[in-house]
């Protein structure tokens, strides 16, 4: 009696535990919020490299390998390290210089503006910076080519306690050693 009663009770819980859900034909979102099917053309289930993902031509060289012009700096939201989409053609251009030299070395220093410790302003400068260094890393720079360091709040680009300076200070600057 005890045994089928246990054996009724283990029925019960996997009955219990199994799920209607099918998680092989999820649909995904992009970040228009428009709806991506997972079935590919060819009805394997895949949609990598099909669709209207333009490719990534990180070989392209910008100026014949000349230092990138324009902006060297990427600014954040206040207690944020996320990187802003509209950061991302910096980013893609200096990956693409630094990847034409593999002795090319560069240095990506992470601040804050002045709101909040030292400490928190220190590991806050160096999440910026790291996260500017993986974007470089997952367009191909390697490891050995960055250095990432934190100067938290201590060197300001602009002095001030307004919005419009803090902004400015709240940044991961890019820098050819």
């Amino acid at each position: 009696m005890k045994n089928l009663f246990l054996l009724l009770c283990a029925s019960v819980l996997l009955t219990a535990c199994s799920s209607a859900v099918k998680l092989d034909n999820v649909p995904v979102e992009d970040k228009t919020g428009v709806s991506v099917s997972q079935q590919g053309a060819d009805g394997s289930g895949s949609a990598v490299g099909k669709g209207a993902v333009t490719p990534v031509d990180a070989g392209k060289q910008g100026a014949q390998g000349a230092v990138p012009t324009g902006a060297r700096i990427v600014y954040f939201d206040y207690d944020s390290y996320v990187i802003k989409p509209e950061f991302q053609a910096v980013i893609e251009a200096h990956a693409r210089f630094i990847k034409t030299d593999k002795s090319r070395k560069v240095a990506i220093e992470g601040h804050t503006d002045e709101r909040g410790g030292r400490e928190y302003n220190l590991a806050l400068g160096q999440k910026r910076a790291d996260a500017v260094r993986g974007a470089l890393g997952l367009l191909g720079v390697t490891e050995a080519q960055m250095e990432s360091v934190s100067f938290g709040k201590e060197k300001p680009a602009v002095q001030g306690s307004d919005e419009g300076a803090m902004a400015k200070n709240r940044r991961a600057e890019i820098s050819y050693r």
